[in-house]
Order: structure tokens, then sequence, then C-alpha cells
């Protein structure tokens, strides 16, 4: 799929990322992330078969995306050059669903050249199994949601403590 702002190449972070095209002004509506409209029991099923694959194979990625409290997006088809955009710890860009819509819109002006990233928002539910590779400053080393943190940095120093 074609789209007026981004592209997906080699990211530095985890194999592929998207990036800028153009400039991309803040507030920019940029890429809306697709794909497949399922319930919530559907979207824990097939997570479930891809975390058990990539347990045996060491590869595999859920592109499952929380759309509202029923229902999610599984973005795991060809056309949704969104799910390639990566995590980091310092964002340019978040997501927002506007009228049952996911769109990726940036919270900064974005420079041609550069790489988007979103906090994918990540609870403390096996926090331990999503290393965070954005060596961005302030990093904490694992994918977990900006407001939770806090609690990664209290947990890893309590077991630096007991070592």
């Amino acid at each position: 799929m074609i789209n007026q702002f981004v592209r997906v190449r080699v990211s530095k972070i985890h194999g592929r990322g998207v990036f800028a095209k153009v400039d991309i002004p803040k507030g920019t509506r940029i890429i809306e992330y697709i794909g497949e409209k399922i319930t919530k029991a559907e979207s824990d099923r097939r997570a479930d078969v891809v975390l058990q694959k990539s347990k045996l194979k060491g590869t595999g990625a859920v592109y499952i995306f929380q759309l509202n409290q029923r229902y999610d997006i599984d973005g795991n088809v060809k056309s949704n050059l969104a799910r390639y955009i990566n995590h980091a710890c310092e964002t340019n860009c978040e997501s927002d669903v506007i009228r049952g819509h996911i769109w990726i819109v940036a919270t900064k002006n974005i420079k041609k050249g550069e790489e988007l990233f979103y906090d994918y928002g990540y609870n403390m539910d096996n926090w331990e199994e999503h290393p965070c590779l954005c060596n961005k400053q302030g990093c904490i080393g694992f994918i977990v949601s900006k407001n939770l943190r806090w609690r990664v940095k209290k947990k890893l120093a309590q077991k630096n403590h007991r070592k």
C-alpha cells in the first residue's frame, strides 16, 4: 500500500520500521492501522497461537491493536504498513481511535527520513518477555507503558539489590 507520508525500511531497532518520506507536521494523521476487526476472545486466541510459535521458533510478532472494550484489530495483513512502526521510550507519534478507526498521529514535527515511534502501552503482564531496543535516553530496557515504567525500575532495583 502506498502512503504519501511514510515508507517501510530497515530499522536499527527491530528489523523493519516506518520512516517519513516528507516532513510531517505535528497533529497530522499519518497512517491508519488497518486489519481484521475481531472480538477480544478471538484476539486472545490468535495472540496465544503466535506466542506459542515464537517460543518454538524464536520469531513471531503479534499485530493485534486494541480498538475498544469489545473489539481489536488484527493488523497482520500485508497492506498494513502501520504494523511496522516500532515502540520507543521517546516517541514522535501516538495512536488515536477516531470514529472506529485507529490512526497514528504525529505528536511532534517529524523530519523527512526520521523513523516513527509510539509507545505500545504494554501493561505489566510478562514485561520481562518484551525487551525494548530503542536505546533512547531514559529507556528502561523493556516495552512497558510510560505510566508503568516506574514499577519496572523498582522491580529491577530490587533484583539488583538481591544480587
